[in-house]
């Protein structure tokens, strides 16, 4: 029973998931990925400094969170 069973969803699977005809990538990613990764950065630098202004504020309106902060980083 569990032979048939295994038999009918390996079937089922191949069904789903005919093979691929052309394993290789048409072009190279790599070029295209690079040129992305360094047009912009992900967050502008404010966002930075802003983070930054506002865990310090956070650490200075609530000294016991300390510990706390430090361990999330």
């Amino acid at each position: 029973m569990m032979e048939r069973d295994d038999e009918q969803m390996r079937s089922l699977l191949k069904q789903a998931m005919p093979p691929m005809a052309d394993e290789e990538p048409q072009r190279d990613l790599w070029p295209a990925m690079r040129a992305r990764m360094t047009a912009r950065p992900a967050l502008p630098h404010w966002f930075d400094w802003a983070l930054a202004c506002s865990v310090l504020g956070f650490a200075l309106a609530f000294p016991a969170a300390i510990p706390i902060l430090l361990y999330c980083m």
